[in-house]
Protein backbone atom coordinates (compact mmCIF):
# COMPACT_ATOMS: atom_id res chain seq x y z
CA UNK A 1 0.00 0.00 0.00
CA UNK A 2 1.44 3.33 -1.09
CA UNK A 3 1.19 6.23 1.32
CA UNK A 4 0.58 9.80 0.18
CA UNK A 5 -0.28 13.10 1.87
CA UNK A 6 -3.49 15.03 1.32
CA UNK A 7 -3.13 18.79 1.89
CA UNK A 8 -6.44 20.66 2.14
CA UNK A 9 -6.73 24.26 0.99
CA UNK A 10 -8.28 26.99 3.11
CA UNK A 11 -8.65 30.56 1.90
CA UNK A 12 -7.35 29.67 -1.56
CA UNK A 13 -10.75 28.23 -2.51
CA UNK A 14 -12.29 31.72 -2.22
CA UNK A 15 -9.96 33.35 -4.74
CA UNK A 16 -12.14 33.11 -7.84
CA UNK A 17 -10.36 33.81 -11.12
CA UNK A 18 -7.04 34.29 -9.27
CA UNK A 19 -7.18 30.87 -7.65
CA UNK A 20 -4.83 29.23 -10.16
CA UNK A 21 -2.04 31.65 -9.29
CA UNK A 22 -2.41 30.92 -5.58
CA UNK A 23 -2.39 27.16 -6.20
CA UNK A 24 0.75 27.42 -8.37
CA UNK A 25 2.55 29.44 -5.69
CA UNK A 26 1.56 26.90 -3.04
CA UNK A 27 2.85 24.02 -5.15
CA UNK A 28 6.18 25.83 -5.66
CA UNK A 29 6.52 26.42 -1.92
CA UNK A 30 5.69 22.78 -1.11
CA UNK A 31 8.14 21.51 -3.71
CA UNK A 32 10.97 23.63 -2.23
CA UNK A 33 10.33 22.44 1.33
CA UNK A 34 10.26 18.70 0.61
CA UNK A 35 12.72 18.47 -2.29
CA UNK A 36 15.64 17.44 0.00
CA UNK A 37 13.58 14.48 1.26
CA UNK A 38 13.02 12.73 -2.08
CA UNK A 39 11.08 12.84 -5.33
CA UNK A 40 7.35 13.62 -5.23
CA UNK A 41 4.48 14.05 -7.63
CA UNK A 42 2.33 17.09 -6.79
CA UNK A 43 -1.20 17.30 -8.14
CA UNK A 44 -4.08 19.63 -7.32
CA UNK A 45 -7.73 18.56 -7.45
CA UNK A 46 -10.94 19.33 -5.54
CA UNK A 47 -9.32 21.93 -3.23
CA UNK A 48 -6.65 19.43 -2.22
CA UNK A 49 -2.97 19.06 -3.03
CA UNK A 50 -1.94 15.42 -3.43
CA UNK A 51 1.70 14.83 -2.44
CA UNK A 52 2.72 11.38 -3.69
CA UNK A 53 6.25 9.97 -3.25
CA UNK A 54 7.78 8.62 -6.45
CA UNK A 55 10.34 6.54 -4.55
CA UNK A 56 10.72 4.91 -1.15
CA UNK A 57 10.72 7.78 1.37
CA UNK A 58 12.42 6.91 4.64
CA UNK A 59 10.75 9.59 6.75
CA UNK A 60 7.20 10.51 5.79
CA UNK A 61 6.76 11.96 9.29
CA UNK A 62 9.40 14.59 8.44
CA UNK A 63 7.57 15.36 5.19
CA UNK A 64 4.41 15.93 7.25
CA UNK A 65 6.21 18.18 9.74
CA UNK A 66 7.57 20.37 6.96
CA UNK A 67 4.23 20.62 5.21
CA UNK A 68 2.53 21.66 8.48
CA UNK A 69 4.59 24.89 8.26
CA UNK A 70 3.63 25.79 4.69
CA UNK A 71 1.20 28.70 4.61
CA UNK A 72 -1.85 28.00 2.46
CA UNK A 73 -2.53 24.51 3.89
CA UNK A 74 -5.22 24.27 6.59
CA UNK A 75 -5.44 20.49 7.11
CA UNK A 76 -3.24 17.58 6.09
CA UNK A 77 -3.03 13.85 6.64
CA UNK A 78 -1.16 10.74 5.54
CA UNK A 79 -3.51 8.53 3.56
CA UNK A 80 -3.62 5.28 1.60
CA UNK A 81 -5.54 4.98 -1.65
CA UNK A 82 -8.02 2.26 -2.57
CA UNK A 83 -10.29 1.45 -5.48
CA UNK A 84 -13.78 2.90 -5.22
CA UNK A 85 -15.65 -0.20 -4.11
CA UNK A 86 -16.54 -1.38 -0.64
CA UNK A 87 -14.45 -4.55 -0.71
CA UNK A 88 -11.26 -2.70 -1.66
CA UNK A 89 -11.90 0.11 0.82
CA UNK A 90 -12.50 -2.33 3.67
CA UNK A 91 -9.43 -4.40 2.79
CA UNK A 92 -7.16 -1.33 2.84
CA UNK A 93 -8.73 0.14 5.99
CA UNK A 94 -8.62 -3.11 7.94
CA UNK A 95 -5.06 -3.86 6.88
CA UNK A 96 -3.91 -0.42 7.99
CA UNK A 97 -5.77 -0.27 11.30
CA UNK A 98 -5.99 -3.91 12.41
CA UNK A 99 -3.23 -3.71 14.99
CA UNK A 100 -4.59 -0.49 16.51
CA UNK A 101 -8.10 -1.90 16.58
CA UNK A 102 -7.06 -5.15 18.26
CA UNK A 103 -5.56 -3.11 21.11
CA UNK A 104 -8.48 -0.69 21.42
CA UNK A 105 -11.92 -0.91 22.98
CA UNK A 106 -13.80 1.60 20.82
CA UNK A 107 -13.73 3.05 17.32
CA UNK A 108 -15.74 4.96 14.76
CA UNK A 109 -15.74 5.30 10.97
CA UNK A 110 -16.22 8.68 9.30
CA UNK A 111 -16.98 8.83 5.57
CA UNK A 112 -16.97 11.86 3.29
CA UNK A 113 -18.27 11.60 -0.26
CA UNK A 114 -17.22 14.45 -2.58
CA UNK A 115 -17.80 12.16 -5.58
CA UNK A 116 -21.61 12.05 -5.56
CA UNK A 117 -21.65 9.40 -8.28
CA UNK A 118 -20.45 6.80 -5.78
CA UNK A 119 -23.22 4.26 -5.23
CA UNK A 120 -23.44 4.60 -1.42
CA UNK A 121 -24.08 7.65 0.73
CA UNK A 122 -21.57 8.62 3.42
CA UNK A 123 -23.69 7.21 6.31
CA UNK A 124 -24.33 3.99 4.38
CA UNK A 125 -20.63 3.47 3.69
CA UNK A 126 -19.67 4.25 7.29
CA UNK A 127 -22.24 1.74 8.57
CA UNK A 128 -21.06 -0.95 6.14
CA UNK A 129 -17.37 -0.53 7.01
CA UNK A 130 -18.13 -0.36 10.76
CA UNK A 131 -20.23 -3.52 10.54
CA UNK A 132 -17.50 -5.46 8.76
CA UNK A 133 -14.93 -4.36 11.37
CA UNK A 134 -17.24 -5.53 14.19
CA UNK A 135 -17.62 -8.92 12.48
CA UNK A 136 -13.83 -9.29 12.49
CA UNK A 137 -13.27 -7.82 15.97
CA UNK A 138 -16.43 -8.33 18.08
CA UNK A 139 -14.75 -7.06 21.27
CA UNK A 140 -14.96 -3.49 19.89
CA UNK A 141 -17.76 -1.00 20.55
CA UNK A 142 -18.74 1.98 18.40
CA UNK A 143 -18.19 5.32 20.16
CA UNK A 144 -19.18 8.36 18.10
CA UNK A 145 -17.91 10.91 20.63
CA UNK A 146 -14.62 9.74 22.18
CA UNK A 147 -13.37 6.74 20.19
CA UNK A 148 -9.89 5.37 20.72
CA UNK A 149 -9.49 4.86 16.96
CA UNK A 150 -11.05 6.96 14.21
CA UNK A 151 -10.96 5.79 10.60
CA UNK A 152 -11.72 8.35 7.93
CA UNK A 153 -12.66 7.37 4.38
CA UNK A 154 -12.94 9.99 1.64
CA UNK A 155 -14.54 9.18 -1.69
CA UNK A 156 -13.06 11.51 -4.30
CA UNK A 157 -13.06 11.57 -8.09
CA UNK A 158 -9.48 10.20 -8.05
CA UNK A 159 -10.30 7.26 -5.79
CA UNK A 160 -10.98 6.35 -2.19
CA UNK A 161 -8.56 7.50 0.52
CA UNK A 162 -8.31 6.13 4.04
CA UNK A 163 -6.61 8.13 6.80
CA UNK A 164 -6.66 9.26 10.44
CA UNK A 165 -8.14 12.55 11.66
CA UNK A 166 -6.37 15.33 9.75
CA UNK A 167 -3.73 17.50 11.48
CA UNK A 168 -3.88 21.28 11.46
CA UNK A 169 -1.78 23.09 8.89
CA UNK A 170 -0.37 26.63 9.10
CA UNK A 171 -3.38 28.22 7.39
CA UNK A 172 -3.19 31.58 5.64
CA UNK A 173 -2.29 32.04 1.98
CA UNK A 174 0.89 31.01 0.14
CA UNK A 175 4.06 33.04 0.64
CA UNK A 176 4.80 35.01 -2.52
CA UNK A 177 1.23 35.98 -3.37
CA UNK A 178 1.14 39.36 -1.55
CA UNK A 179 4.39 41.12 -2.44
CA UNK A 180 7.71 41.48 -0.62
CA UNK A 181 8.46 43.17 2.69
CA UNK A 182 11.46 43.96 4.89
CA UNK A 183 11.22 43.00 8.56
CA UNK A 184 13.19 44.97 11.16
CA UNK A 185 14.41 41.93 13.09
CA UNK A 186 15.77 42.44 16.59
CA UNK A 187 16.72 39.69 18.99
CA UNK A 188 13.45 40.01 20.90
CA UNK A 189 10.18 38.11 21.01
CA UNK A 190 7.96 40.38 18.93
CA UNK A 191 9.63 40.90 15.55
CA UNK A 192 9.90 37.18 14.56
CA UNK A 193 6.19 36.83 15.32
CA UNK A 194 5.43 39.88 13.16
CA UNK A 195 7.44 38.43 10.27
CA UNK A 196 5.62 35.11 10.38
CA UNK A 197 2.24 36.82 10.66
CA UNK A 198 2.93 38.75 7.46
CA UNK A 199 4.24 35.61 5.73
CA UNK A 200 0.93 33.96 6.65
CA UNK A 201 -0.75 36.71 4.61
CA UNK A 202 1.39 35.82 1.60
CA UNK A 203 4.27 38.29 2.02
CA UNK A 204 7.76 37.17 1.00
CA UNK A 205 9.77 38.33 4.02
CA UNK A 206 13.36 39.58 4.07
CA UNK A 207 14.96 40.74 7.33
CA UNK A 208 17.24 43.59 8.36
CA UNK A 209 19.23 43.69 11.59
CA UNK A 210 21.26 46.54 13.07
CA UNK A 211 24.49 45.62 14.88
CA UNK A 212 26.58 47.94 17.04
CA UNK A 213 29.94 46.37 17.93
CA UNK A 214 31.58 46.55 20.44
CA UNK A 215 28.33 47.31 22.29
CA UNK A 216 26.77 44.21 20.70
CA UNK A 217 28.66 40.94 20.28
CA UNK A 218 29.09 38.40 17.51
CA UNK A 219 26.97 36.03 19.58
CA UNK A 220 24.11 38.53 19.53
CA UNK A 221 24.24 38.57 15.72
CA UNK A 222 24.35 34.76 15.59
CA UNK A 223 21.27 34.67 17.82
CA UNK A 224 19.33 36.84 15.36
CA UNK A 225 20.49 34.71 12.42
CA UNK A 226 19.24 31.69 14.36
CA UNK A 227 15.87 33.42 14.74
CA UNK A 228 15.76 34.04 10.99
CA UNK A 229 16.61 30.38 10.40
CA UNK A 230 13.72 29.26 12.60
CA UNK A 231 11.36 31.75 10.92
CA UNK A 232 12.36 30.43 7.50
CA UNK A 233 10.66 27.11 8.32
CA UNK A 234 7.43 29.08 7.86
CA UNK A 235 8.53 32.01 5.69
CA UNK A 236 10.78 30.16 3.24
CA UNK A 237 14.11 31.62 2.12
CA UNK A 238 14.98 34.89 3.88
CA UNK A 239 17.45 37.49 2.59
CA UNK A 240 19.15 38.66 5.80
CA UNK A 241 20.72 42.15 5.83
CA UNK A 242 23.14 43.23 8.58
CA UNK A 243 23.69 46.98 8.99
CA UNK A 244 26.72 48.50 10.82
CA UNK A 245 25.09 50.97 13.20
CA UNK A 246 27.69 51.85 15.85
CA UNK A 247 28.76 55.27 14.52
CA UNK A 248 25.18 56.43 14.14
CA UNK A 249 24.29 55.47 17.70
CA UNK A 250 27.40 57.15 19.07
CA UNK A 251 26.62 60.40 17.22
CA UNK A 252 23.01 60.37 18.46
CA UNK A 253 24.36 59.98 22.00
CA UNK A 254 26.95 62.74 21.55
CA UNK A 255 24.81 65.32 19.76
CA UNK A 256 21.09 64.85 20.45
CA UNK A 257 18.96 65.32 23.60
CA UNK A 258 18.94 62.08 25.59
CA UNK A 259 15.14 61.83 25.93
CA UNK A 260 14.82 61.61 22.13
CA UNK A 261 17.58 59.04 21.62
CA UNK A 262 15.36 56.02 20.91
CA UNK A 263 13.01 57.96 18.63
CA UNK A 264 15.83 59.40 16.54
CA UNK A 265 17.47 55.97 16.39
CA UNK A 266 14.26 54.40 15.12
CA UNK A 267 13.76 57.15 12.53
CA UNK A 268 17.27 56.52 11.20
CA UNK A 269 16.67 52.75 11.20
CA UNK A 270 13.52 53.31 9.15
CA UNK A 271 15.41 55.47 6.66
CA UNK A 272 18.19 52.90 6.22
CA UNK A 273 15.69 50.03 5.98
CA UNK A 274 13.76 51.91 3.27
CA UNK A 275 16.89 52.46 1.22
CA UNK A 276 17.79 48.77 1.45
CA UNK A 277 14.21 47.85 0.54
CA UNK A 278 14.13 50.20 -2.44
CA UNK A 279 17.44 48.86 -3.75
CA UNK A 280 16.10 45.29 -3.63
CA UNK A 281 12.54 45.69 -4.89
CA UNK A 282 10.78 45.38 -1.52
CA UNK A 283 7.75 47.62 -1.10
CA UNK A 284 6.90 47.63 2.62
CA UNK A 285 8.50 47.59 6.06
CA UNK A 286 7.40 45.27 8.88
CA UNK A 287 7.96 45.82 12.61
CA UNK A 288 7.04 43.96 15.79
CA UNK A 289 5.60 46.99 17.56
CA UNK A 290 2.66 46.56 19.93
CA UNK A 291 0.78 49.72 20.89
CA UNK A 292 1.81 51.01 24.32
CA UNK A 293 4.24 48.18 25.09
CA UNK A 294 7.27 50.49 25.58
CA UNK A 295 7.93 54.24 25.37
CA UNK A 296 8.85 54.15 21.67
CA UNK A 297 5.63 52.29 20.80
CA UNK A 298 3.07 54.86 21.92
CA UNK A 299 0.84 56.34 19.23
CA UNK A 300 2.65 59.68 19.42
CA UNK A 301 6.04 57.97 19.10
CA UNK A 302 4.90 56.01 16.04
CA UNK A 303 3.78 59.27 14.41
CA UNK A 304 7.36 60.55 14.68
CA UNK A 305 8.88 57.40 13.14
CA UNK A 306 6.27 57.10 10.39
CA UNK A 307 6.98 60.68 9.38
CA UNK A 308 10.21 59.56 7.67
CA UNK A 309 8.59 56.63 5.84
CA UNK A 310 7.92 56.63 2.11
CA UNK A 311 6.43 53.13 2.06
CA UNK A 312 3.81 51.29 4.12
CA UNK A 313 4.81 50.08 7.59
CA UNK A 314 2.98 46.90 8.64
CA UNK A 315 2.65 46.24 12.39
CA UNK A 316 0.74 42.94 12.68
CA UNK A 317 1.31 42.74 16.47
CA UNK A 318 -0.09 46.23 17.09
CA UNK A 319 -3.24 45.06 18.91
CA UNK A 320 -1.79 42.01 20.66
CA UNK A 321 -0.79 41.94 24.33
CA UNK A 322 2.49 40.38 25.44
CA UNK A 323 0.96 37.03 26.34
CA UNK A 324 -0.63 36.70 22.91
CA UNK A 325 2.70 37.49 21.24
CA UNK A 326 4.53 34.99 23.47
CA UNK A 327 1.95 32.31 22.67
CA UNK A 328 2.54 32.87 18.96
CA UNK A 329 6.32 32.77 19.44
CA UNK A 330 6.00 29.36 21.12
CA UNK A 331 3.91 28.13 18.19
CA UNK A 332 6.50 29.13 15.58
CA UNK A 333 9.39 27.94 17.75
CA UNK A 334 11.22 31.25 18.26
CA UNK A 335 10.55 31.94 21.96
CA UNK A 336 13.47 29.98 23.43
CA UNK A 337 15.88 31.64 21.00
CA UNK A 338 14.46 35.12 21.67
CA UNK A 339 15.08 34.89 25.42
CA UNK A 340 18.76 33.94 25.05
CA UNK A 341 20.59 36.64 27.07
CA UNK A 342 22.49 38.51 24.36
CA UNK A 343 22.36 42.29 23.99
CA UNK A 344 20.48 44.13 21.27
CA UNK A 345 21.45 47.46 19.72
CA UNK A 346 18.04 48.86 20.65
CA UNK A 347 19.01 48.60 24.34
CA UNK A 348 22.31 50.46 23.87
CA UNK A 349 22.33 53.98 25.40
CA UNK A 350 18.68 53.67 26.46
CA UNK A 351 17.55 57.00 27.98
CA UNK A 352 16.54 57.08 31.63
CA UNK A 353 13.43 59.16 30.92
CA UNK A 354 12.30 58.64 27.31
CA UNK A 355 9.54 60.79 25.86
CA UNK A 356 6.26 58.88 25.64
CA UNK A 357 4.22 61.69 24.05
CA UNK A 358 6.72 63.41 21.79
CA UNK A 359 5.79 66.12 19.32
CA UNK A 360 7.02 65.59 15.78
CA UNK A 361 8.51 69.08 15.52
CA UNK A 362 10.53 68.55 18.73
CA UNK A 363 11.93 65.22 17.47
CA UNK A 364 12.81 66.73 14.09
CA UNK A 365 14.57 69.64 15.82
CA UNK A 366 16.51 67.23 18.07
CA UNK A 367 17.59 65.15 15.06
CA UNK A 368 18.69 68.30 13.22
CA UNK A 369 21.41 68.83 15.85
CA UNK A 370 23.61 66.61 13.71
CA UNK A 371 23.77 65.88 9.97
CA UNK A 372 23.42 62.08 9.71
CA UNK A 373 23.29 61.90 5.88
CA UNK A 374 26.90 60.78 5.44
CA UNK A 375 26.61 58.13 8.14
CA UNK A 376 23.36 56.84 6.62
CA UNK A 377 25.09 56.43 3.24
CA UNK A 378 28.00 54.67 4.94
CA UNK A 379 25.67 52.28 6.78
CA UNK A 380 23.72 51.43 3.61
CA UNK A 381 26.93 50.84 1.62
CA UNK A 382 28.39 48.73 4.44
CA UNK A 383 25.35 46.46 4.74
CA UNK A 384 26.05 42.74 4.33
CA UNK A 385 23.53 40.21 3.03
CA UNK A 386 23.24 36.43 3.28
CA UNK A 387 20.53 33.97 2.28
CA UNK A 388 18.97 31.92 5.07
CA UNK A 389 17.10 28.75 4.16
CA UNK A 390 14.94 26.49 6.34
CA UNK A 391 16.80 23.15 6.13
Amino acid sequence: MKELILCKYGEIVLKGLNRGGFENELMKNVRRRIKPLGKFDLRSSQSTLYVTPLEEISDMDEVMERLKKVYGITKLCKAIGAEKNVDSIFEVAYSRYEELLRNAESFKVVCKRSDKSFYMTSPELAAELGGRILEKLPHLTVDLFEPEVTIVCEIRSEGAFIHDIASDGAGGIPVGTSGRGLLLLSGGIDSPVAGCMMAKRGVEVSAIHFEAPPYTSERALLKVEKLAKKMSEYCGRISFYTVPFTKIQEEIRNNCPEEFFTLIMRRLMMEIAQRIAEKNGLTALITGESLGQVASQTMAAMVTTDAVCRMPVFRPCIGLDKKEIIDKSYKIGTFEISIEPYEDCCTVFTPKHPKTKPRLEDVEAAQACYDFSELIDEAVNGTRVKNITPY
